[in-house]
């Protein structure tokens, strides 16, 4: 299975190609020209990587001496704070010594071949400096990727929301295809799931359905999923075998602790009625669905699917707690950065980002331009192809923004 947590040496790789495929005589060989004896050469995008590798290779010896500090060990919380930023860096530091390392032997290559006094040992460093400039090369683009800032969220649950939208009976029903497309994905990438809220329409559809899918790299895995999702086909319902266009709306959210999204009791209306819709005697006969107001943002949950009035009330705050954070955190962004909006990875929701064609077959991505003839394998939960290169797509930005930022400094 492809997924996300591959993504970043799918790009490694990628760039790696790349630089093997290069001519040393273009950019290789002004790298080996360029380079002097103090490893710093004459090209901005060289000084760039170097200065950021600078940054964090402070940042490495500084958390080492930070966890070797008896203070530090004694807080259980900080420590491991700490000890997981150290291992992130790891990776990027050990790179960086083995760049700076290629770059000075590269150096020394440049200053035999200079001298000219011994040609023999000069045809030697020739070959050895074009093959140094490339490995320079490779390196450099390995280290702009590992250079990206993650995503913090990642890691976390995801709050899958789904919609029915344009398209009445036959949205509901498209709701839940993509219900089950996602639980068929959870269940090929062993993350679980726990349904938290939903309602259906006459049909059998899904009017709404929101769930929890939980394990590692969760939402890292279905970020992306946010958007509009449309789907071309003839209704069951439909006589005169005409093809349909309805859509149904997808939302992804991370998952918030309690303790980063405080909510105070007084900003809630809480409220209880009798249940509606399929259900058990005691579903349907008691007060037990709750109805949560958070009057500061106006934001409003319902939940009615447990016996208990206590379980509903909870799974209600879950989903409230998980659309405040993602409504702080994108109020946040936009304050950072209003531009970005269209760019892959920025979740609009309000986005047609994939059709689902079932008289061709076909499912296209419109983010990326791609579409695969593989509508059912895609439906039952194997649309780790779009994911893959979306996020390959997400990182090749993120690749051109840390040049830029670097760049504007």
């Amino acid at each position: 299975d492809s997924g996300v947590d591959r993504s970043g040496a799918l790009v490694a790789a990628d760039h790696h190609a790349r630089a093997r495929r290069r001519p040393v005589g273009s950019r290789a060989g002004c790298i080996a020209m360029c380079s002097g004896r103090g490893g710093s050469g004459c090209l901005d995008g060289e000084s760039i990587v170097l200065d950021k590798l600078s940054e964090y290779e402070a940042r490495y010896e500084e958390l080492s001496a930070q966890m070797s500090d008896p203070a530090i060990s004694q807080n259980p919380t900080q420590y491991q704070k700490l000890a997981r930023e150290l291992g992130d860096l790891q990776d990027l530091v050990n790179l960086a010594g083995l760049y700076r390392q290629a770059r000075g032997q590269l150096s020394e290559a440049e200053e035999i071949i200079a001298d000219g006094s011994d040609a023999e040992l000069v045809e030697l460093a020739m070959v050895e400096r074009d093959e140094l400039a490339a490995e320079v090369l490779r390196m450099e683009e390995e280290c702009k990727v590992l250079l990206i800032p993650k995503d913090p969220n990642d890691g976390r649950n995801a709050i899958v929301e789904i919609r029915a939208g344009a398209g009445g009976d036959e949205a509901g029903l498209f709701a839940s295809d993509l219900f089950r497309m996602y639980h068929r994905f959870a269940e090929r990438k062993s993350l679980k799931t726990e349904e938290l809220s939903s309602s259906q329409n006459p049909a059998g559809g899904f009017k709404e359905a929101v769930f929890v899918v939980s394990g590692k790299g969760a939402f890292g895995q279905l970020k992306f999923e946010s958007g509009v999702h449309r789907v071309q086909r003839v209704p069951k319902t439909e006589a005169s075998g005409r093809i349909h266009t309805s859509a149904a709306s997808v939302a992804v959210l991370p998952e918030a602790e309690e303790v980063e999204v405080e909510i105070a009791p007084e900003d809630l209306k809480i409220e209880v009625y009798r249940s509606s819709g399929p259900g058990g005697q005691s579903v349907n006969t008691t007060d037990s669905a709750v109805k949560i107001t958070h009057e500061p943002t106006g934001i409003v949950v319902s939940c009615q699917d447990e016996k208990s009035q206590l379980k509903n009330k909870n799974k209600a705050l879950k989903i409230l707690r998980a659309r405040l954070y993602d409504k702080f955190q994108a109020e946040q962004k936009a304050e950072r950065d209003a531009t970005r909006a269209g760019q892959i990875g920025t979740g609009d929701r309000s986005a047609k980002i994939r059709t689902y064609n079932f008289p061709q077959g076909r499912v296209t991505d419109h983010r990326i331009g791609l579409s695969l003839y593989r509508l059912e394998e895609i439906l039952d939960g194997d649309f780790g192809d779009f994911i893959e290169q979306l996020a390959l797509a997400s990182q090749e930005d993120a690749l051109a923004e840390v040049s830029a930022t670097s760049k504007s400094a």
